[in-house]
């Protein structure tokens, strides 16, 4: 009798064990399915828009990823991000697409698909990959905001437009319908005048071409600052700890570990 009760309770505690590590086993799975949830939810966000040469993803209530092209001699051809922020209405574009065509897409999906008016553009650097579609914003009569590095840079490069671009320094504020979005200066990096946009409403980051995507190369370092490019991003890092989105200028869009990269990729 007692070496059947020892039987059962052995085989009771294999089958205890056994559950425990089936059960363990699926906790696995799950967080491990709900971590690639997370990691790749902003990436996969819902196309609302695309066509052979323009993209757009939106990312949460107000904010949208803008993807179009650029054929490069050194990279072939780079899908480039800008961020379009809309709220009561009103929009906010964060570089332009790279080419008029697709600049045209933009403006038409926002205020023909979305009901809205852009109400201003502003580009983040002074790469073609910032500026390539302004034409096209001008020809709409919207209104172009840029550091002034940024136009000094332009013009020394020869890059003239039809209409002047409305200059500030180390930080600007824009009013989206009732709420506020920021662009501000936080160091050298990509370029020497590359600056950043925040909407606190989202707690969304454009990073512009300053962040890397996760496992992405240095890219173009023509005009970088290696040097300096980790502390402008450890800054940023310091200023929105709690971001939610971080749209790079190249690649998919994440949280705060594109940030951990960037600063790790160039240190």
């Amino acid at each position: 009798m007692a070496k059947f009760i020892i039987v059962v309770f052995s085989f009771l505690g294999l089958l205890f064990v056994s559950c425990n590590d089936a059960t363990n086993k699926r906790n696995q799975t799950d967080q491990l399915v709900v971590g690639q949830t997370v990691k790749t939810s902003l990436a996969d966000s819902a196309i609302v828009y695309k066509t052979d040469n323009f993209i757009v993803h939106r990312l949460s209530n107000h904010i949208y990823q803008h993807i179009s092209f650029l054929n490069t001699n050194d990279f072939g051809r780079v899908a480039c991000n800008g961020m379009l922020i809309v709220n009561d209405k009103e929009a906010l574009v964060l570089d332009t697409p790279t080419d008029d065509e697709s600049s045209l897409e933009l403006i038409n999906y926002v205020t023909k698909n979305l009901n809205s008016k852009i109400r201003v553009v502003v580009p983040t650097h002074f790469h073609g990959d910032c500026v390539g579609g302004l034409e096209t914003f001008f020809e709409y009569n919207i209104p172009a905001y840029a550091s002034h590095s940024t136009i000094e840079l332009l013009g020394a490069n020869g890059k003239v437009f039809s209409k002047p671009m409305i200059g500030f320094t180390d930080s600007l504020v824009l009013d989206i319908g009732n709420e506020k979005a920021y662009v501000e200066y936080f160091g050298e990096g990509h370029t020497k005048d590359n600056v950043v946009g925040y909407f606190p409403l989202d707690n969304a980051i454009f990073g512009g071409c300053l962040i890397k995507e996760v496992d992405a190369s240095k890219g173009n370092l023509e005009d970088a600052n290696i040097m300096a490019w980790s502390n402008t991003v450890r800054k940023l890092k310091q200023k929105y700890p709690t971001a939610k989105i971080v749209i790079p200028g190249h690649g998919i869009a994440g949280g705060t570990e594109l940030l951990d990269y960037t600063i790790k990729l160039f240190q």
